[in-house]
């Protein structure tokens, strides 16, 4: 089995496959200091409440926004599983495609994982938007390249700045208003989240294709896709495991070269 990790700035995601099939997903909470033996007794733990034997792991990749845990995730990996744990972006992890920014160094891991699987299952050029911390619309050229992109605030960023820097208004949950003119407070926070993503999402897309000058797929993945699925029409896809589809995929380059 490989183990498939995605570090975010909110949540680190856990998947493991078999060949082809995801067969168990876990997450928790980011945090820095969390040692490798409380990710080892937690995830241990959940492997065997599904019945999943630790000694099945037999290699583990990671892309990670969060740099201060990759030491833990990794001494995790050798005293749990006895597997080297390979990181996207260090220099023997092997990508397969050019980075052709202007600082390809500063490109993120998930960013280039995301486009790999996208190019990958769907072809190029290409758009995916990913709904995380960030807003991510990031693209790939006809040959898998990746080219550049877009980073907004993300929806549960927006969210979370309008309950800590105002006095009265309270949290919200992301959801579809049944009205774009709210009632009350919460439907019109609802609506102006909403609304406002479906307006910068669609306006985004928009103007990549144009200054891209190419037919291009879009493709959509996070957590929060499926809830704008219904009024942004310009995703030719939703993939929600896109990430983790993106690491298996690197795993399999490395292991050819």
């Amino acid at each position: 089995m490989l183990l498939a990790i995605d570090v975010g700035n909110t949540n680190s995601k856990f998947a493991l496959f078999d060949g082809d099939r995801i067969v168990a997903q876990f997450r928790l909470r980011t945090e820095a200091k969390r040692t490798a033996d409380e990710y080892g007794a937690w995830l241990t733990q959940l492997m065997g409440l599904k019945g999943i034997d630790p000694r099945a792991i037999q290699g583990a990749i990671m892309a990670s926004t969060a740099p201060a845990v990759n030491p833990n995730v990794r001494r995790l990996c050798e005293t749990y599983f006895g597997t080297k744990l390979l990181i996207v972006g260090e220099p023997d992890c092997q990508l397969g495609i050019q980075v052709l920014i202007d600082r390809p160094q500063d490109a993120g891991p998930d960013r280039l994982v995301g486009v790999i699987a996208g190019h990958t299952r769907h072809g190029g050029p290409l758009v995916t938007v990913d709904f995380g911390s960030a807003t991510t619309f990031d693209i790939a050229d006809k040959d898998g390249n990746f080219v550049g992109g877009v980073i907004s605030p993300g929806v549960e960023f927006t969210i979370e700045a309008f309950y800590l820097m105002t006095a009265r208004l309270p949290r919200i949950r992301v959801e579809k208003p049944a009205k774009v003119i709210g009632k009350a407070t919460v439907p019109a926070m609802q609506s102006g989240v909403f609304w406002g993503y479906v307006g910068l999402i669609e306006s985004l897309i928009k103007r990549i294709k144009t200054e891209y000058g190419e037919p291009m797929k879009v493709i959509a993945t996070g957590g929060l896709a499926p809830v704008f699925e219904s009024e942004v029409h310009l995703f030719d896809v939703i993939e929600p495991d896109l990430m983790y589809l993106g690491l298996l995929e690197v795993w399999r380059r490395n292991r050819r070269s």
